[in-house]
């Protein structure tokens, strides 16, 4: 009951502190020179994370967290079925649900309808710990659709689900965040989890760069169905981040943020 009772103020902690680290870490060791005023675009964008959380809280007001419990309660889901260990099937949920994220990811690259919701992540004209919860409020909602259903047909331990929106959350920032890294660094953080330049990359202006590096937490999904990408074939300094057609700094704004999935013959 106590991950229940505080799910709301862990995972707010835990987002809080590895924000302030990220945008310390930025300012004393930045990766990129930012091209967009910092003020404009991390107020609009932590305005839409704002605004994200209230929309999640009202529509699903037990979310992720509070879906598993009630599962352990009822014994739903394949891990309560064949009985596994709690511990296991904690472990084999984070693997799993990061799994199944990265699928989201990808289809939301391939899949029309759903592009015009997550093309928004993209509009962003710089990258930076900000843009790791630049979300568009529909893509949240059927994030967390996605999310609920894996957890219902797993029958994830509760304290699982916790950890990895903890780590979803923290990750995420991280792999959006201006820091530099030396690079033998990023390449031994590579084998365990998405750095900074390798997610940089998905974000090129370039669509073969956009189509690649789907990962968030877990590296691995990308080299195994072959969507890694190890550079920017322009570098890190002279890449150009965003989609070729929202280049006006209008789209850094909240209204045009939420209107971008219903534009059309954008340029």
């Amino acid at each position: 009951m106590f991950i229940i009772d505080n799910d709301l103020f862990i995972r707010l902690g835990c987002f809080l502190a590895v924000f302030a680290v990220m945008s310390i870490w930025e300012m004393a060791a930045p990766r990129r020179h930012l091209k967009s005023p910092k003020r404009l675009r991390w107020f609009h964008n932590l305005s839409l994370t704002a605004l994200n959380s209230i929309a999640v809280k009202l529509v699903f007001p037990a979310a992720a967290v509070g879906t598993a419990f009630v599962g352990e309660l009822n014994a739903w889901g394949l891990f309560n079925t064949l009985r596994v260990p709690n511990l296991l099937a904690g472990m084999l949920s984070l693997v799993l649900l990061d799994l199944t994220i990265y699928t989201q990811h990808f289809l939301f690259h391939k899949v029309p309808p759903f592009w015009r919701v997550h093309r928004m992540h993209h509009t962003d004209l710089d990258i930076d710990v900000t843009t790791g919860a630049r979300f568009h409020t529909i893509e949240i909602v059927v994030s967390m659709v996605i999310k609920i259903s894996m957890v219902i047909i797993l029958g994830s331990p509760a304290w699982s689900v916790l950890f990895f929106e903890i780590l979803l959350n923290a990750t995420s920032m991280f792999n959006h965040s201006n820091i530099r890294i030396h690079i033998a660094v990023d390449g031994f953080l590579r084998k365990m989890v998405v750095t900074p330049d390798m997610h940089r990359v998905h974000h090129s202006v370039i669509i073969e760069e956009t189509n690649s590096n789907f990962g968030f937490n877990f590296p691995w999904w990308d080299r195994l169905f072959k969507t890694y990408r190890d550079q920017p074939s322009q570098g890190h300094d002279a890449m150009v981040i965003g989609l070729a057609n929202f280049r006006d700094p209008k789209y850094l704004t909240l209204p045009w943020m939420l209107a971008v999935p219903f534009l059309r013959n954008v340029r």
